[in-house]
């Protein structure tokens, strides 16, 4: 599928405050977009809008608000008089979760922000990409939703539900020539995987990661999933029979 270019319209980043919707959001200036930047700490947004005056519109917001995200988009649009050609839905909430610590709050939260934010921010933009027959929409899930892992009984059930739902889409957007990207990221050094007590293999650099994701994105492949190092093994887990699949993580 084709790619989205700056000058088919704006970008729209979700979860942009910090982390790798930020960093994306400074690469993407730097490929020549002009980007709405989105999140709920207004403050984060406009200091980051600050360093790229006339290029980043800092546009705050709640993902899980439905109303808000639709607000959101109407208000970019017209203010730029341009469409959302690229939307990268990227808010995510991450809880370290197992059966002994079950947190059905905490659950809840997950489900909100990764799955219904991501719903919301979908409806805010696909209608007029679909209208149009252009665009391209990007679902930040993670590798983490290959397969249930260990300590990840809530953020790794969002980030399944995430690819899935991807590829659901993706059927019905190539027929109107709208790309869907789903994003795999392993680790990234970001303020929440910093909660982090266990290893975390292959961890790369937030900037690294945002150059990963910008370059996957302009080639309009369907998955964008690094590092190798991880992503490979971990698609090799899904073809594994449950029981060797189980013997395997259950190891140490």
């Amino acid at each position: 599928m084709t790619a989205a270019t700056p000058k088919d319209g704006i970008a729209w980043i979700t979860g942009a405050s910090t982390g790798i919707g930020a960093a994306v959001a400074e690469e993407l200036v730097a490929q020549g977009w002009t980007v709405a930047i989105t999140a709920r700490a207004q403050d984060k947004l406009e200091a980051l809008a600050a360093k790229h005056p006339g290029k980043m519109i800092a546009a705050a917001g709640d993902v899980s608000d439905a109303a808000a995200m639709k607000a959101i988009i109407a208000s970019i649009t017209a203010s730029s008089g341009r469409p959302v050609a690229l939307a990268i839905l990227n808010a995510g909430a991450w809880q370290e979760m197992g059966a002994d610590d079950f947190d059905l709050a905490a659950f809840r939260t997950m489900v909100e922000v990764n799955i219904i934010g991501t719903a919301n921010g979908l409806d805010a933009v696909m209608p007029a990409m679909l209208a149009r027959k252009s665009g391209q929409i990007a679902i930040v899930a993670s590798v983490a939703g290959y397969r249930g892992l260990p300590r990840a009984v809530a953020y790794g059930a969002t980030k399944a539900a995430l690819i899935s739902m991807s590829e659901s889409l993706k059927f019905d957007l190539d027929k109107a020539n709208v790309t869907m990207t789903v994003v795999n990221p392993g680790f990234v050094r970001t303020p929440m995987t910093a909660v982090n007590k266990f290893p975390m293999p292959f961890l790369l650099e937030v900037d690294d990661a945002a150059r990963r994701i910008v370059r996957g994105l302009a080639r309009g492949s369907f998955e964008v999933a690094f590092p190798w190092q991880l992503a490979w093994p971990l698609k090799i887990l899904q073809l594994l029979p449950s029981r060797l699949f189980f013997a395997l993580l259950s190891r140490g």
